[in-house]
């Protein structure tokens, strides 16, 4: 996968559930709270906003993600 994803974007990725689809919503560069846990992306380490097609949101690395 691309280093740098594209807000928009349509992605896959591994979930507890099987495989999620969604699209990104942006790079995050700092910590983050996301469904109560703390996220800790940073600009030597970024991971993506992601919402799935049902509307949820989780942030992931790059490498996590796929093109959809």
């Amino acid at each position: 996968m691309a280093k740098s994803l594209q807000q928009g974007t349509r992605v896959r990725w591994e979930s507890h559930g099987g495989k999620a689809h969604g699209k990104v919503i942006r790079k995050l560069t700092g910590r983050t709270m996301i469904k109560g846990h703390q996220v800790s992306a940073s600009r030597d380490n970024p991971e993506y906003l992601v919402e799935t097609d049902e509307g949820r949101h989780a942030a992931h690395k790059a490498s996590a993600l796929g093109k959809d």
